[in-house]
């Protein structure tokens, strides 16, 4: 039995994916009655599963060091999650199966109630094989068993397409680690920043700069399948939604309008991009505009400031914020502009909504009195949820998934300077835990998650 990972996964994974079985090892989660690794999310927040990660074993050329580190990019995965342990590797009473199978007693008296073992070989040409397999430990089970063949140089996307694989099996859900981050880079005095499209994987690594900072840059966000980027640019001094292209670099306006152009997200299907245009009246209105820059439809005109829209997943809803009520906040309609609803009814104003990949929830930033707030609330308004809290935070955006929202956080600065001003990416859990800050090599503001690869 196999399974093929199609040429378009960004075009790293070269030799598919083929699934390894084990005789005398059951496929299926343990039986009744038998304690099993395998759990729901919900529990798993409380009480971490204790998972053990060996080096994986090499084989020829760089392959011992290859699977060593694939080993501790899973870890990190994991680890990160705030929904597994990694078993310290000090404690190990044996670093991997001497054979086919784990001698379990030995991973159970560690307390590890999940075991991943490995190997690393390399093919020649430049490509390597990277096997792996999962393991229930208490009902000594085989839950997985794929093997990947790529490039060496692309070990780390087999690590993170591994850590998916584990988490959906072990949880239920799907990962998310096989994702990149667009993000602002900023450096420079706070009252003369330099702004930057950057863009990074979901751990920080392959870190790279897209734009030269020689134009301000804002509000990235990805397309649904393709590797393009909308955002929004000051270049030339007209402030315009721009399209870019990660493959080739380049560059173009979306779009000729008269007034100003900003706050732009892509379709669910990816033809075509939402966005808001300034208008004579001092306002702006939701309009979509095709990727070729036609098909342009105008979805608000109330005279208000309405900005911020996002699709819900189906593309059947449109959530935004306006101040068309005298204040502030979120309001849903029909894709066609009909139907106009406010939803946000809590103290303070309502910022840059976005709507869950699972469609349940809506996250957004609250303004309110001397602090700002990252919430979530359902789609009709109720179970309003504030998740994080300080002096600046802003702009959630969700994992894949759904399970996780990254947003930013400013601090004070300590003069009218701008001095110890900080900008920084944080991420955490729809119910609040496992707050942690992403590293970046510089501040970093306006985060938005891409797809899984396909």
């Amino acid at each position: 039995m196999t399974e093929f990972f199609s040429a378009s996964r960004r075009g790293l994974i070269a030799g598919g994916a083929a699934l390894l079985a084990l005789p005398n090892f059951a496929w299926a989660q343990a039986a009744a009655g038998t304690q099993s690794a395998v759990i729901d999310v919900n529990r798993a927040r409380t009480d971490p599963i204790p998972i053990a990660i060996p080096e994986f074993a090499g084989a020829g050329g760089d392959a011992g060091q290859i699977g060593r580190d694939i080993s501790m990019v899973i870890a990190a995965d994991l680890s990160r999650s705030g929904l597994f342990r990694p078993v310290d590797r000090a404690a190990f009473i044996s670093s991997g199966p001497s054979g086919d199978t784990p001698d379990f007693k030995n991973w159970r008296a560690i307390g590890a109630q999940a075991l991943v073992t490995g190997r690393c070989e390399s093919q020649g040409g430049g490509n390597v094989r990277v096997e792996f397999r999962l393991w229930d430990v208490l009902p000594q089970t085989q839950i997985q068993g794929t093997a990947y063949t790529a490039t060496a140089g692309n070990w780390r996307r087999i690590a993170h397409i591994i850590s998916d694989v584990i988490y959906e099996r072990m949880l239920g859900e799907k990962g998310y680690f096989d994702t990149r981050i667009v993000y602002i880079a900023g450096t420079g005095p706070k009252s003369k920043r330099i702004k930057r499209l950057a863009i990074m994987d979901q751990d920080s690594e392959n870190n790279r700069l897209l734009t030269d900072g020689s134009w301000l840059a804002l509000t990235p966000r990805f397309h649904p399948t393709r590797d393009q980027i909308a955002f929004m640019s000051f270049a030339n001094n007209r402030p315009r939604v721009y399209l870019f292209d990660l493959g080739t670099g380049r560059q173009q306006v979306l779009g000729e309008f008269e007034g100003m152009t900003f706050s732009p997200r892509f379709a669910p299907d990816g033809s075509s991009v939402i966005m808001s245009v300034t208008n004579n009246g001092g306002g702006s209105d939701i309009v979509s505009v095709g990727l070729g820059g036609g098909g342009r439809r105008s979805l608000t005109n109330s005279g208000a400031i309405d900005v911020s829209p996002c699709y819900s997943p189906d593309g059947a809803q449109i959530v935004f914020n306006s101040d068309r009520g005298g204040d502030q906040q979120l309001y849903i309609m029909g894709a066609d502009g009909n139907g106009v609803k406010r939803i946000s009814f809590g103290k303070g104003r309502y910022a840059t909504p976005v709507w869950s990949p699972r469609g349940d929830l809506i996250a957004f930033t609250r303004l309110g009195g001397a602090s700002w707030g990252i919430g979530v609330m359902h789609p009709d308004g109720s179970g309003e949820r504030i998740l994080s809290e300080g002096f600046a935070v802003e702009g959630p955006t969700f994992a894949p998934n759904g399970r996780v929202l990254m947003f930013w956080r400013e601090t004070a600065s300590r003069d009218a300077r701008g001095s110890g001003f900080s900008s920084r990416l944080v991420s955490i859990d729809i119910t609040g835990f496992n707050e942690r800050v992403v590293s970046t090599p510089t501040d970093a503001s306006e985060p938005a998650w891409s797809p899984v690869a396909a």
